[in-house]
């Protein structure tokens, strides 16, 4: 049997041929070992193995072990404590900003003037932009991007200066600043498990498979997610929906997600939605709307990608995000809803609130400001900037559909168009699904028109590019002395 990479994730599938039966049918059995071998070792009187099953394979390098296991429940504690204080952080500045009182963050927004909202993106951009500045430059090599550490690096990652990133991170969206909140409870769940790969003296496989899990339970942590979050981990961070990727998953993502309920509330993400009841209107709508989503998405990807290679660097940078951030609060004069991740953008449509033109204006302008942010040379996350897009087209469109077909909520076709924007964004079907589920306690009733614009947004994104938010925004490889060999597929993978 072939030797397997040490550095390979779990969940591949080992072949042995056998030789050809004695009578005359020649075939070719493949066979899955698993490793370790079960506590019974007889078989079924079949005959048949339990690792026919597909994910029911080997671990491999990433060997499940108790060190692995006690390693793990460490990383979930953390990364639900960590995740409670990057909230923590969040919400002292959000009222930091705008004050407290009634409502949800975007009608403290819309209470303050004009003058107040620029004021507040420009004193976080004075703020922000030296400190990341700074940051970088006395933390240069140190690795703070956990989805290039799984991916293609060992599964190291810089506690100092994620820490600290991910702090500056969580302030510039609490003042305005139009970037995800999830960035940085990802980044330090993926700390966690790096940490505690080390104290616990895992090998690089355990590691990495750690830090993926960690990381989607940051992601699980702080929205209430646990399952999304595990889903994550499995089909987008690993790529692998085997045992041995989902049983750890599932594990640290209820860990991280019951310990920030020391903090964080319990319901859901957008709470008071309806229960939206199935239609043919709406799944006609999706079948329709799913293939222009997918084209929306690459077409926003591709944005990010060319964004964030291009992003503002050197001493440049320290002013960088003061000037993005005063042209963000000058357009949040009029529309203050482009202010912080998009989280009430989002629910305020997931409740059929606004206009068509509002919504056309709110799903023209939220990437392209959160494009600027990020030029600006800003850290974040862009799951929910891109999740509110897509509920503003779901329910722009929407209301259009209406006109030539009523009998459906806006509300419903917002979610539909959020669920369809976020699977092709992360090139994540399932966990797209699952997150918008429990992001909103609501949407079985249009479970089938959420899977058919999910699928059809992320087949057409995958065809027409393949990237999501996540890969468009790996940094540049090294140039390497020698030319490199070309190798099969480059030219896909390249773009």
């Amino acid at each position: 049997m072939e030797q397997r990479s040490k550095n390979e994730l779990p969940g591949a599938i080992p072949e042995v041929s056998e030789p050809t039966r004695s009578d005359g049918w020649a075939e070719r059995i493949h066979e899955r070992v698993r490793v370790p071998a079960p506590l019974i070792r007889r078989r079924l009187p079949s005959g048949r193995g339990a690792t026919e099953q597909p994910n029911n394979t080997g671990e491999g390098e990433a060997y499940l072990n108790l060190r692995f296991w006690v390693a793990l429940l460490v990383t979930g504690i953390a990364t639900g404590l960590f995740g409670d204080f990057m909230m923590y952080i969040l919400f002292h500045f959000e009222h930091f900003a705008f004050g407290y009182g009634p409502g949800d963050y975007q009608s403290r927004v819309e209470r303050a003037s004009a003058i107040h909202r620029v004021l507040s993106l420009a004193i976080a951009g004075a703020f922000v932009g030296p400190a990341w500045f700074f940051l970088r430059k006395y933390t240069k090599g140190e690795k703070s991007e956990v989805d290039e550490v799984v991916w293609a690096g060992d599964g190291k990652l810089s506690f100092r200066r994620s820490f600290i990133s991910g702090a500056i991170s969580e302030i510039a969206v609490g003042m305005g600043a139009s970037i995800g909140r999830e960035a940085a409870p990802k980044l330090l769940g993926g700390v966690s498990g790096s940490l505690a790969s080390g104290w616990f003296g895992l090998n690089t496989s355990q590691r990495k498979l750690l830090v993926a899990c960690g990381a989607g339970a940051g992601l699980a942590a702080v929205y209430n997610v646990p399952l999304g979050g595990a889903l994550f981990t499995a089909e987008v961070m690993l790529g692998s929906i085997a045992l041995p990727v989902v049983l750890p998953a599932l594990a640290c993502a209820f860990i991280a997600t019951s310990t920030a309920w020391i903090y964080l509330p319990q319901h859901a993400t957008y709470v008071n939605l309806p229960a939206f009841h199935f239609t043919l209107s709406i799944l006609i709508w999706a079948l329709i709307a799913g293939p222009v989503v997918g084209l929306l998405a690459s077409v926003y990807i591709r944005l990010i990608g060319w964004i964030s290679h291009h992003r503002l660097k050197g001493r440049i940078m320290a002013g960088g995000p003061l000037v993005a951030f005063s042209i963000l609060g000058a357009i949040g004069v009029a529309y203050p809803a482009l202010f912080g991740n998009g989280k009430d953008m989002a629910h305020r449509a997931f409740l059929g609130q606004g206009t068509l033109l509002l919504f056309l204006a709110l799903f023209a302008l939220k990437p392209l400001v959160t494009a600027l942010c990020l030029g600006s040379g800003a850290s974040g996350g862009l799951f929910t900037p891109f999740l509110s897009t897509g509920a503003m087209f779901g329910a722009m469109a929407g209301v259009l559909w209406s006109h030539l077909w009523a009998g459906q909520s806006i509300g419903a076709y917002a979610i539909v168009g959020a669920a369809a924007m976020l699977g092709a964004a992360i090139q994540g079907p399932l966990a797209a699904v699952a997150l918008v589920i429990e992001l909103t306690h609501t949407g079985f009733g249009i479970m089938v028109p959420i899977i058919a614009a999910v699928f059809l947004a992320t087949t057409i994104a995958r065809r027409i590019d393949g990237y999501s938010i996540y890969s468009a925004r790996l940094p540049a490889e090294a140039p390497d002395n020698e030319p490199r060999a070309e190798q099969p597929g480059a030219t896909e993978r390249a773009g």
